[in-house]
């Protein structure tokens, strides 16, 4: 068959494959587009059509601080936290659930959009994903950062310095991830969105 490509091949070459964005628009259940910038992480619902998309809700990382958050905003616990937002978001505005649809960006196990969309299914959305590819707790909490951080404080105090400094300028230490985490998880738990 020439011309012939097989799908991975043409995720690889950054090719959209039509057959599968048909089958997701079609199927006529919004569709949940996250993008992660080296900053921040958005994400809106969506609801394709004809004539263009009809965005149904959207979050941005930036109202995290809003909630009390202190930390990155683009960190794997920040992208669950964005998640919950989101999704409670979704929620009042009467989005039952969402296909993930990252265009051509691959879905990575354990990265922050699968830390993004275990917000979103926490908070209620109907996502179809595998537990296998959602983060661990401790990477969703920022235990694992916490533990690293201590660690490197131990170790090698410039180079703590030099990888976290711009939490550190802004008054935060990174071994206080799982409590931050917490405080604004309850803080948007505990929200009228």
């Amino acid at each position: 068959m020439e011309g012939h490509v097989p799908l991975q091949r043409r995720r690889r070459q950054g090719v959209t494959d039509y057959r599968a964005r048909k089958k997701v628009i079609s199927s006529k259940v919004p569709l949940l587009v996250v993008r992660v910038s080296n900053k921040n992480v958005s994400a809106q619902f969506v609801r394709p059509q004809v004539n263009g998309d009809i965005v149904l809700a959207s979050a941005h990382s930036r109202q995290l601080r809003k909630f009390g958050w202190r930390g990155s905003l683009n960190s794997t616990p920040a992208s669950y936290l964005l998640g919950t937002l989101a999704g409670r978001g979704a929620l009042s505005k009467g989005v039952k659930e969402a296909i993930v649809y990252n265009g051509l960006a691959p879905f990575v196990s354990g990265a922050r959009v699968s830390a993004f969309v275990k917000g979103v299914v926490d908070a209620g959305i109907k996502v179809p994903v595998g537990e296998e590819v959602l983060p661990s707790g401790d990477r969703i909490s920022g235990r694992s950062i916490a533990d690293f951080a201590a660690k490197l404080a131990a170790e090698d105090k410039d180079s703590y310095s030099r990888r976290f400094s711009g939490l550190l300028k802004g008054g935060f230490r990174p071994e206080e991830y799982p409590q931050e985490f917490e405080k604004t998880k309850a803080a948007i738990v505990g929200s009228k969105k």
